[in-house]
């Protein structure tokens, strides 16, 4: 029996508050249960504007405990309720002052599983991160779900293919990546990437990235979210670029043990000669 996991990863714009925004995205996870999803990801900060467009310490307020906080406990009723996988992309608020950029993870029967928070923090126009969020410090954990091995790697982090690596040495089958990335030199790297690294570790990526332009600035978010599968090829239509959407895709986890087989990159890694990377 094959292990057939339907999976959904939500692009959407900013509404304008919180609120609003949170029950949006209740309302489409409540369409992905209906339609048969087992596991859902959500854009970068989901609840809010990509606030990292300006410096402010206003929005600090966005900022919640996890999983002590409203927003994740909400999600654990609503993830049981729909007997869904949820991973909720938010601002943490571990105690003053350390803030960070941060995923939790959800079980299908609610059970919050843990959390992975953002490694690589840029500092540049338009992407103010170091203004609001410290470097992850809890590694790269793989989840066990009701779904399967899940992993996290948020936005920037693409860029990086050590974490996509460790995630998959971890045991990662699939790993999302929620982002909010703009048109002008990402867009390229946004279709190779993530392919790129699903294939180098023959697993599945869902890459989610929200749409619009926000009022704090001028990034037009381009969506075009996807799934990729351990061949590096897009599992189905690549999304909208300006509109709102659900993908949802059936992603065939025995794939990656075939493709594995086939490849066996695991297998003839090196480790013992890469050292000399880490001290640099």
């Amino acid at each position: 029996m094959s292990r057939v996991v339907r999976a959904a990863i939500l692009q959407t714009e900013w509404t304008g508050d919180k609120e609003s925004m949170i029950e949006l995205h209740e309302e489409y996870a409540r369409s992905a249960a209906a339609q048969g999803v087992q596991v859902i990801c959500f854009q970068e900060l989901f609840y809010g504007p990509y606030f990292c467009q300006v410096q402010d310490i206003e929005y600090y307020a966005y900022a919640e405990g996890i999983p002590d906080g409203p927003t994740t406990k909400r999600f654990q009723e609503l993830a049981k309720e729909l007997n869904m996988v949820m991973i909720l992309p938010m601002y943490e608020n571990e105690m003053a002052g350390f803030l960070y950029n941060t995923a939790a993870v959800i079980d299908a029967d609610g059970t919050y599983l843990g959390k992975y928070r953002k490694h690589h923090i840029p500092h540049v126009r338009g992407f103010w991160e170091k203004f609001y969020f410290r470097p992850g410090n809890e590694g790269f954990p793989v989840f066990d779900t009701a779904v399967g091995r899940v992993g996290v790697y948020i936005c920037y982090d693409r860029h990086f293919p050590e974490g996509w690596r460790a995630l998959g040495l971890h045991g990662a089958e699939i790993v999302f990546n929620p982002s909010a990335t703009s048109r002008g030199l990402s867009k390229y790297l946004w279709q190779i990437e993530q392919p790129a690294s699903a294939v180098a570790n023959m697993y599945f990526i869902g890459a989610i990235n929200r749409v619009g332009i926000e009022d704090l600035g001028d990034n037009d978010f381009y969506g075009t979210s996807y799934f990729a599968d351990p061949r590096g090829q897009y599992v189905g239509d690549v999304a909208s670029d300006t509109e709102a959407e659900l993908v949802i895709r059936d992603l065939d986890l025995d794939v990656i043990v075939e493709v594995r087989n086939q490849w066996a990159f695991y297998r003839d890694r090196r480790p013992e000669t890469y050292g000399p990377l880490t001290k640099g």
